[in-house]
Order: structure tokens, then C-alpha cells, then sequence
């Protein structure tokens, strides 16, 4: 695994696969470890969350520097990325024991019905690199609080995160085989999950890798979680606060080099605002400084990888070949390394790649609309459900229309974000599943109920 830096080209570091022997011991490591750490009392597990939290923080700039050098997240997002794996860490520290009591259920005189959590076993994770620790950290803290075991297969552009991941939970006091990289490629995977010692996978990605895990897992009746992205919209409705939705739409749109999921992708807004907000947005957008991401002043550093750019400006320039029209940027920049100016696209034509397609980059679709009807019916015409945004200054108004968005969450007056302390996750081709919260933490486990007599 050869790692180029995106903002130079250069080759940074080179990683060896494991092989199969590899493979099988760590697998055999994770059945053996499981059978301990099941064991392993709630309060302690919680314990280790508060040590790994430390480590993170003690060495957030390290982290940061490698998530930077890998994958090209501007330095003060990357330094952010770790202080909120360590929220996670305090979060699930205090409440995983209150998420996983004991459910007391009515049942007859001198009897005792309950429900209690178990774990199932080694869980399979396939990581992206676009938030290499969060993506990580959101899986791994409350499945291995719950008693269950990690294996992270991460992206292969970002194998450094990857051990240091493991690093994290070796620090921290974990036994060893708690949580284990498997540095592998994507064709090792289902051979990995079809193993009967892993019992569940869980999946950030494309569409086409979710369909192929969930396949797999299906066939061997395994339990899964996906999240495969999304087509966001974000409203902005007549009585909205404009310069909020501005700076924050701007925000939502180009944070991680407009690399995330939940990014707002498709702008949707009312004609009686339309012009000022596009005018706001553009220069916005431009006053943006894109550029070397190891400098704590810039907004924008690379996309990821050359070939993720090129996919990126093909549908762009599809969508202007079709006749969509760009209010500023729309080219790659001449210089060294994987650079994508913010770009705002508007008179966006039904069926082209920017109306229709995931655009993983800085690129803003804008729509104008005449009311909050159509809004709703452009915000649903898409066949993703991740995340929405709605600003108006009326919230039952906003409520309302939050209620008939297609989303797994609806954010108002605010951006789409996954926070620990509430359920993250999709529908359509989205996904499927909750992360984080006591949802996410419930996802891999048995809930078995329990009759006394």
C-alpha cells in the first residue's frame, strides 16, 4: 500500500498487506480475545474509554498531522476530527452503562421479565478514508463497550490512521485483540466475512461496496449496519436568516474539502431570496483559501486522490454540457497536488450528474424554487436519504416540512453533523441502521430476553 501525499504527489510511507496466514491469526485473536473481554465488567470497559480519550488528546497533534499528510484534511479540521473522536470516548464513558441496562418488562405475580444486552462477537468494520479517525472511532467505541470486538479494514490510502487507531486502544489498556487493523485490499473482504468467527460488519462507502458487504452478510445471516452517502439537501426558505444560512451553508458544503456524506450538496432555495442568497454564496465561496492543508489558515486543501478529482470534475463538466451553469470555479487548479476550487453550479437540468449523482467535492448545486411544496418535492427527488438542513425563522413551519423530508436526520437552522449523543444513519440508498447514541450501541447486540419464575 503505497501512500501518496494529495497535496504534493509525493510518496510518503509504503505498507506490506497481510497475508493469509496474517489474516487467520488475527481472526483467531479476535474469537480468542472475545470470549475474555465478554466478560470484562460494563464499568471497567467504560474505564478504558476514559484512558483512550486521553490518548487521543495527548496526541491529537500527531494524529492530526498523519489524517493531514494521508488524505489532505485542512490541519485544523484534522486537529478538530481527534478532539471529537475524544468526545465520543467521554460520552459512551458515561452513558454506555445507562444504554445497556437491564429492560424490565410486566409479567405475572412472582415473576421477573427482562431484557438484557449481550454482545455477539467480532465485528468487521470497512472504513473510509474521508474522516479516517471519526469514521473509525464512531464504530469501534460503542461496539467494544458493549462487549464486542473490532476488525477495521480502512481505506487503503490511509493505512498510517489505521495503526494508529490500533495504537490508540493499545495505549490506552486495551487487551490485545480487542481491536485489530487488518491492513488488506477490498477483494479480501468477503472471504473475511463469510468467516463464521466475525458476526456483524458495519460500512461507510459506495453504494456498489454496501450492496456487496450486505450481500455477503446476507447469505451468512450476519447483522449490518450501512451508511453509503448522500445527496443532501439544504432549504432555504423565504423567512430564513440569510446570513446564517449563508456562512453556514458555505460550511456545510466545502468542510473535509466538501468529502463527507452528509455534506449539503443540493442547495434549494426560494425564489423571494434566491438571487441575494446565490449572490452571498458565490462570494463566499470565493473568498474561501484553498491551498496547503498543513497551514492552520486554509479552508480547502486537496481532494483526496487525483483520480477522485477527475472523477469530480467529469461531472461537473457533464452537468455544464448539459447545460448547467457555473457561477465560479468548475476547473481543477494549475498547480501541484489534487486542488478543486469551491464551485456553485445553478440552472442544474433534471437527470444530469450534479442533479442526480453524489458529488464528492466542493461543488454547490443550487435550485431555485416557488414555494415550499416544490422545495420539498426537489428535496425528495433523489434516491438518497441521508441528511437534510431547513432554514426558516418559523420552526413549526420548518417542523413540518422536517417531517415530510426522506432523511434518516433533519437538521433546522443548523447543518447536518453526527454528534454521539443522538442516532445517526439513512434511508433509501443511504443505508440502513443507526450509529451513535444508545441506538448506535444497541446495534450489536443480542437482546435477549430473560424469564425468571
Amino acid at each position: 500500500m503505497d501512500v501518496i501525499n494529495p497535496a504534493t504527489g509525493e510518496q510518503i510511507d509504503s505498507y506490506t498487506e497481510l497475508d493469509e496466514s496474517d489474516v487467520e491469526a488475527t481472526l483467531e485473536q479476535a474469537e480468542e480475545t472475545f470470549e475474555e473481554w465478554q466478560e470484562v465488567p460494563l464499568r471497567e470497559r467504560e474505564q478504558l474509554l476514559v484512558n483512550a480519550g486521553e490518548v487521543l488528546r495527548e496526541n491529537k497533534q500527531k494524529y492530526a498531522e498523519l489524517m493531514t499528510e494521508e488524505m489532505g484534511k485542512p490541519i485544523s479540521q484534522a486537529i478538530a476530527e481527534v478532539e471529537k473522536c475524544a468526545w465520543a470516548c467521554d460520552h459512551y464513558a458515561e452513558y454506555a452503562h445507562t444504554y445497556l441496562s437491564e429492560e424490565h418488562h410486566p409479567s405475572p405475580p412472582g415473576t421477573e421479565v427482562k431484557t438484557v444486552h449481550d454482545p455477539l462477537g467480532p465485528v468487521l468494520a470497512v472504513m473510509p478514508w474521508n474522516y479516517p479517525f471519526w469514521q473509525v472511532i464512531r464504530f469501534a467505541v460503542p461496539y467494544v463497550t458493549a462487549g464486542n470486538v473490532g476488525l477495521l479494514k480502512h481505506a487503503s490510502n490511509v493505512p498510517g490512521c489505521a495503526l494508529a487507531l490500533e495504537e490508540v486502544f493499545e495505549e490506552a489498556g486495551y487487551p490485545e485483540g480487542v481491536f485489530q487493523t487488518l491492513l488488506i485490499g477490498s477483494s479480501k473482504v468477503d472471504g473475511i466475512l463469510a468467516d463464521d468467527r466475525v458476526r456483524a460488519a458495519t460500512l461507510t462507502g459506495s453504494g456498489p461496496a454496501g450492496r456487496a458487504v450486505a450481500e455477503t452478510a446476507g447469505k451468512n445471516l450476519k447483522k449490518t449496519v450501512l451508511e453509503l452517502g448522500g445527496s443532501d439537501p439544504f432549504i432555504v426558505l423565504d423567512d430564513a436568516d440569510l446570513e446564517a444560512a449563508v456562512e453556514t451553508g458555505v460550511q456545510a458544503r466545502t468542510l473535509n474539502g466538501g468529502q463527507s456524506c452528509i455534506a449539503a450538496k443540493r442547495f434549494i432555495v426560494h425564489e423571494a431570496v434566491y438571487d441575494e442568497y446565490v449572490d452571498r454564496l458565490v462570494d463566499a465561496f470565493e473568498n474561501l483559501t484553498v491551498g496547503d492543508p498543513t497551514d492552520q489558515e486554509t479552508d480547502v486543501g486537496p481532494q483526496a486522490d487525483p483520480d477522485l478529482m477527475e472523477e469530480l470534475h467529469d461531472q461537473v463538466q457533464q452537468s455544464i454540457d448539459a447545460g448547467a451553469t457555473v457561477l465560479t470555479g468548475g476547473e481543477p487548479l494549475d498547480r501541484e497536488g489534487a486542488f478543486y476550487p469551491p464551485t456553485v453550479l445553478t440552472d442544474v437540468p433534471s437527470g444530469c450528474p450534479a442533479d442526480t449523482e453524489e458529488t464528492f467535492g466542493p461543488v454547490a448545486t443550487v435550485y431555485e424554487v416557488a414555494d415550499e411544496d416544490e422545495a420539498l418535492a426537489v428535496a425528495n427527488d433523489t434516491r438518497f436519504g441521508l441528511g437534510a438542513s431547513i432554514w426558516s425563522e418559523d420552526r413549526e413551519r420548518a417542523q413540518r416540512l422536517a417531517r415530510a423530508v426522506e432523511a434518516g436526520c433533519v437538521y433546522i437552522n443548523e447543518m447536518t453533523k453526527s454528534d454521539p449523543r443522538v442516532p445517526f444513519g439513512g434511508i433509501k440508498d443511504a443505508g440502513y441502521g443507526r450509529e451513535l447514541s444508545e441506538a448506535g450501541i444497541k446495534e450489536f447486540v443480542n437482546r435477549k430476553t430473560v424469564w425468571v419464575e
